[in-house]
């Protein structure tokens, strides 16, 4: 495929300043793509978009991954009813070092040079910046632009200076990325055309040349039509630290049948003959999950490496598909015991209790002799004993570990 036929075929293009999608095909450029700084792990939303990263440096696009060092410091007005919070500097540097960890680790293997804007904003003078960027940009232009009109219309939050200016930033972004590093072309979410539209019109008006944007989707859960990569315990990081490698898996692994098809293009690397192949076999049987299966497994290779990914698959087996648990290794057996009730208790009825499997010991033994407790995949009895590193099951869904 071409890059404007994969990024079609995937699902990603949403709108471009190119009057023809094809026109990607072109010229191989020097694009530029920003992340936010303001948290201190980026999220599956993120990942969407280093994945599409991954897609134009495969094509032979030179790839410039930009921190927000200085952006970050400001707060980004879209998406948001009133101020975000100021945040220490020394807090958004952290934040910076720890992305640019997760994208290294994602575009392994891929060329691309990370740039931070803090370098080119950090001694930039007031006058400066007024005389030289401001004179570019018209009050009535900006004002009709959709995240700042909707911060000044009646009943809003109102909006500071400070987040007014952050679209002149990032259009100054793109200006001094175009200078010193032939950047043409800018990606950023559908959410971000309106900043992305600044840097288009500054360097038209700064420099009398012409530049693009290509926004892509922002991919939105079909189940339920919010943004993608929420769960009930809130959003899904690419950080373990923040979200451990099981539930990461266990997110993909539990997703809507309506919309798998959609996330496996945009979030692997899979091709479209061996998509149409896994689509067909997962319509024959979708009890199977082979679907969410084959999307766990990828994502989870992707963010956190393949022995990772193996250990996340293994242990989800011993859960739910019957594997032994003796087949874990120590380290796996710790993983899984990380994620589940526990207790060192030796009497069973008292264990049961004590990990929340029964609410008491009549519930506890009745459990028991009706045969919803497991143990290592043994039916249990109430003359059970369990040894250290088993794992306790009462009915489909519920588990703890004997430590």
């Amino acid at each position: 495929m071409t890059l404007s036929e994969e990024l079609t075929w995937r699902g990603f293009v949403h709108q471009t300043t190119f009057k023809d999608i094809k026109d990607l095909d072109k010229e191989k450029r020097t694009f530029y793509h920003g992340f936010d700084a303001s948290a201190d792990s980026q999220t599956i939303g993120n990942l969407a978009a280093m994945i599409l990263d991954g897609i134009f440096i495969k094509h032979g696009y030179r790839a410039l991954i930009l921190a927000g060092g200085a952006t970050s410091l400001i707060g980004d007005p879209g998406g948001k009813l009133s101020e975000r919070d100021v945040q220490a500097e020394e807090r958004i540097a952290g934040n910076v070092r720890n992305a640019q960890e997760e994208l290294q680790k994602i575009l392994s293997g891929k060329d691309f040079k990370m740039v931070n804007n803090i370098e080119w904003t950090k001694d930039l003078k007031v006058l400066d910046f007024l005389r030289e960027i401001g004179k570019n940009f018209s009050i009535g232009d900006l004002i009709k632009k959709d995240f700042i009109a909707s911060r000044i219309g009646e009943g809003s939050g109102g909006i500071s200076y400070a987040e007014f200016s952050y679209t002149l930033l990032q259009g100054m972004d793109y200006l001094h990325l175009f200078d010193t590093e032939g950047a043409t072309l800018q990606i950023g979410g559908s959410d971000q055309w309106g900043n992305c539209i600044s840097g288009v019109d500054l360097i038209r008006k700064a420099r009398g040349k012409e530049a693009h944007v290509f926004a892509h989707i922002l991919v939105i859960d079909k189940a339920t039509g919010r943004k993608f990569g929420k769960s009930e315990s809130g959003a899904i990081w690419l950080s373990a630290k923040k979200t451990s490698v099981f539930k990461f898996y266990q997110f993909w692994l539990n997703l809507d049948d309506k919309g798998v098809g959609d996330y496996i293009k945009i979030y692997t690397e899979i091709e479209p003959n061996e998509f149409d192949k896994l689509i067909t076999e997962f319509e024959k049987d979708r009890s199977s999950r082979s679907a969410q299966k084959f999307l766990a497994y990828e994502c989870t290779k992707i963010v956190h490496g393949e022995e990772a990914a193996k250990r996340a698959k293994k242990i989800t087996e011993v859960l739910f598909d019957g594997r032994n648990v003796a087949e874990l290794s120590e380290v796996e057996f710790n993983e899984l015991a990380q994620e589940l009730p526990n207790s060192k208790q030796d009497d069973l009825v008292a264990f049961i209790v004590e990990t929340g499997l029964a609410d008491s010991k009549g519930a506890a033994r009745r459990l028991i002799e009706q045969g919803a407790i497991e143990i290592n995949g043994k039916k249990a009895t109430s003359e059970s004993k369990f040894n250290t590193d088993s794992l306790v099951k009462k009915g489909k869904n519920s588990f703890a570990v004997k430590l």
